[in-house]
């Protein structure tokens, strides 16, 4: 083995090292990795920064774009109201129908979002039945991984094998290639869920059968707020007189959470969203949170007058509450509730933080927020209408009845539709490249107004273009370097005597593994260019390999940590790390059949 080969390949370890343990976030690991590959000679400026200007990044991020239009215009929505009507009472109709449409939408969109637009559904649907949430929420879950094995542009691990093909000069896969072989694992897996995976999850608490939609009061009592409320009088004395709720600090500082402001004004009482731009004037009536100890510091260091408990909760209509979902991509994961600045960043005050299905107890101090953390936030309508600009930091989980009264229509749904249909025709029958196709897709729905600019860049994932960018010069540097060939002559010396199947099993294995403790996208990239080598150093078709690799990369159903979207059901579900090993394991090995199957049928060697 020569020293740069050595070198690339203990750089490669170290990230994946890395990437597991998770102590920095997976763009820093990348981007780190592809400054100790410049600096020790592996690859040049050029190469370093190929991978920004790669098609398929540019190609991911419209379709970040594409997605976010679908969720704003109600498409996503529209797809759950859907299956909310035709689901019926029977477990096994609603299995069926939540991870087919699941897996539809996310063929086209996210499978991030598609499962955060069905977790409020599943959660909707569990009440409305008596159905454990724990046997709803994990089918969502699987049906939204394997919808990424449905078309190219279903998940980015799709399109790293598909630009494979196309830097080795060779015709990449289109649009529905990927289809059969992800509609047969799809039909396994909403067979084996309902046969065999949702009998391996505990029934978990049964669930209220009402069917009624909640209001503000309901969503407080299932957060053990209702009857919590302090209310505290400014007077002419305390310190927060003529000050704004921003320059008091007071979560900072004391723990409590202010969510709303009783005021008279012209002989009429009302409520007023706490922003943090609200003046405090003397007479106003404070909601507050916080334990017994927390609000004799803020009432005593403030000079304030208690007035008790009110009895009335949050009762005008200028006051809202939502419940949302704390994404694992979030920036706010790893913070400390009293830092995260929630009410700064999105005019919104933390009321609640649910964990495991139920509240904390513990002071805001001592609270580090997790991926999959559900918050109950308090403030004005438009602040919580705001909130969908927010994903994939925070996803809406719940809304009250209310807000069907404040929130707007989306009247622009029929052109996100017509530019949806458009942009899966110029794809499946390949009249522009895929990336010029998505592009035009994500302009349209801008200049339709299904959503501005502003929005636009803020739909799109940094975070996962950085990666896939940082990541792709690895695999140039391990054809420079000579790892690459090392690695595919153990891979073949050990293994190609015993046929393509063999080989094409060892691929499948490995991209799974590799799967469940780093990122898929991570995976493909480092993976495929070793099959593509693989291929020709056999001399086979790179074809079945590549699919394979492909769909392996979307079977990370073993562990929550192997997926964002595991993440995003953890919490709610109340599910445990063993819940995912048990039923997500025997799943991996029918995909693996049905992929070994199917893959050479399709794509012979």
């Amino acid at each position: 083995m020569s020293p740069d080969a050595a070198y690339v390949l203990v750089v490669l370890l170290v990230t994946i090292v890395l990437f597991v343990t998770e102590k920095l976030r997976l763009d820093v690991i990348a981007l780190l990795m592809l400054l100790a590959l410049y600096f020790g000679g592996q690859i040049t400026p050029r190469e370093a920064t190929a991978g920004f200007g790669d098609p398929v990044v540019v190609l991911i991020g419209g379709l970040f774009v594409v997605g976010e239009a679908l969720y704003r215009t109600g498409i996503a929505h529209a797809v759950g109201a859907w299956l909310v009507r035709h689901g019926g009472a029977t477990e096994a109709r609603l299995v069926t129908l939540m991870m087919a449409a699941v897996a539809f939408l996310s063929a086209f969109m996210s499978s991030t979002g598609a499962v955060a637009v069905f977790i409020p559904i599943a959660l909707g649907l569990a009440q409305r039945t008596g159905i454990s949430r724990q046997r709803l929420l994990m089918p969502l879950a699987v049906g939204a991984m394997i919808g990424g094995m449905l078309t190219l542009i279903g998940t980015p691990p799709n399109l790293v094998v598909a630009g494979e093909l196309t830097r080795a000069g060779l015709d990449s896969f289109t649009f529905f290639d990927f289809t059969p072989i992800g509609l047969l694992v799809l039909i396994v897996g909403i067979a084996y869920m309902i046969l065999v995976g949702t009998k391996l999850l505990n029934g978990g608490e049964a669930t209220s059968t009402t069917g009624k939609a909640l209001s503000v009061q309901d969503m407080l009592k299932a957060h053990r707020l209702s009857g919590q409320f302090y209310r505290l009088q400014v007077t002419a004395r305390s310190e927060l007189a003529n000050r704004t709720i921003g320059d008091s600090a007071i979560r900072r500082r004391f723990g409590v959470s202010i969510a709303a402001i009783e005021r008279e004004a012209r002989r009429r009482v009302s409520q007023l969203p706490a922003t943090v731009d609200e003046t405090l004037r003397p007479g106003d009536v404070l909601f507050a949170t916080g334990n017994e100890a927390a609000i004799a510091r803020f009432v005593d260091a403030c000079g304030l007058v208690p007035e008790g408990r009110d009895t009335s909760d949050l009762a005008d209509p200028e006051v809202g509450v939502v419940e949302v979902l704390v994404s694992p991509l979030s920036r706010v994961v790893g913070q400390p509730l009293i830092e995260a600045g929630l009410r700064e960043q999105f005019g919104l005050a933390v009321l609640s933080v649910m964990r495991g299905g139920q509240p904390l107890d513990s002071t805001p101090e001592e609270i580090v927020l997790q991926g999959g953390d559900v918050l109950l936030l308090s403030g004005s309508w438009d602040a919580i209408r705001n909130l969908e600009r927010e994903r994939p930091n925070l996803f809406v989980l719940r809304m009250p009845k209310e807000a069907e009264e404040v929130m707007p229509a989306r009247a622009r749904a029929p052109y996100a539709l017509t530019v949806m249909v458009f942009m899966m025709f110029v794809l499946a029958f390949d009249l522009v490249p895929a990336v010029i196709g998505v592009f035009m897709a994500a302009l349209g729905m801008v200049l339709t107004r299904c959503l501005d600019m502003n929005q636009a860049y803020r739909a799109v994932n940094w975070q996962s273009l950085v990666l896939i960018a940082g990541m792709l010069p690895m695999g140039t540097a391990l054809e420079n370097s000579g790892a690459l060939q090392l690695i595919v002559d153990q891979i073949i010396g050990g293994l190609g005597g015993f046929g393509p199947i063999v080989v094409l099993t060892a691929f499948f294995l490995l991209t799974s593994i590799l799967s469940q403790v780093i990122s898929n996208t991570a995976t493909t990239v480092l993976v495929a260019p070793v099959a593509m080598a693989s291929a020709e150093l056999l001399g086979v078709s790179p074809y079945p390999l590549l699919m394979t690799v492909a769909i392996a990369a979307s079977t990370a159903f073993a562990t929550p940590v192997a997926s964002p979207i595991n993440m995003l059901v953890l919490g709610p579900g109340n599910y445990r790390f063993v819940d995912f090993v048990k039923v997500g394991m025997p799943l991996q090995i029918l995909a693996m059949i049905v992929c070994l199957l199917a893959v050479p049928v399709f794509f012979p060697f």
